[in-house]
């Protein structure tokens, strides 16, 4: 004879698939997209493509002009993934936009910082050098090119 009441063995089953659920759900958002983050002293516009151009002519695609992209900040690119800064005036730098810690999508540049929000990871602006954990290495630079005022994926 079994010690378990009809009906339980339903119950503990539904029970453990509900759980099984909802931890694949908090996975999966750590992994989601976030919206393009655009800094709150952005130019209108910036965190936008603002067109493309073929690979080979003349470079990548057009990420943004020069005057979109703030100095000590930035402008996430998420469908190219690329973030482009502009720590000091005149110099731009890029990198990828996928944290280094669960590979989320960073989030926001502001105060010299690119933030992840899915763990709060933060990175400088100038090096993507990793100012506060979890993530483990810097972010990926990515090469971009600049010209006539405008920014290009390399």
């Amino acid at each position: 004879m079994s010690d378990v009441t009809p009906g339980a063995t339903s119950r503990r089953v539904l029970l453990t698939t509900a759980g099984a659920v909802g931890a694949g759900a908090l996975l999966a958002a750590c992994g989601s997209e976030s919206p393009t983050a655009t800094p709150s002293n952005a130019a209108p516009g910036a965190g936008a493509s603002t067109g493309a151009t073929p690979a080979g002519a003349g470079g990548g695609a057009v990420l943004a002009k020069t005057a979109d992209i703030p100095v000590g900040g930035g402008v996430i690119f998420k469908e190219e993934g690329v973030v482009v800064t502009q720590p000091t005036e005149g110099q731009f730098k890029g990198f990828s936009n996928i944290c280094t810690h669960m590979q989320c999508p960073v989030s926001s540049v502001e105060s010299g910082k690119i933030k992840c929000q899915c763990h709060f990871s933060e990175f400088a602006i100038a090096d993507g050098a990793v100012l506060s954990p979890p993530a483990p290495r810097p972010l990926e630079e990515k090469a971009i090119k600049v010209e006539n005022g405008e920014i290009r994926l390399a």
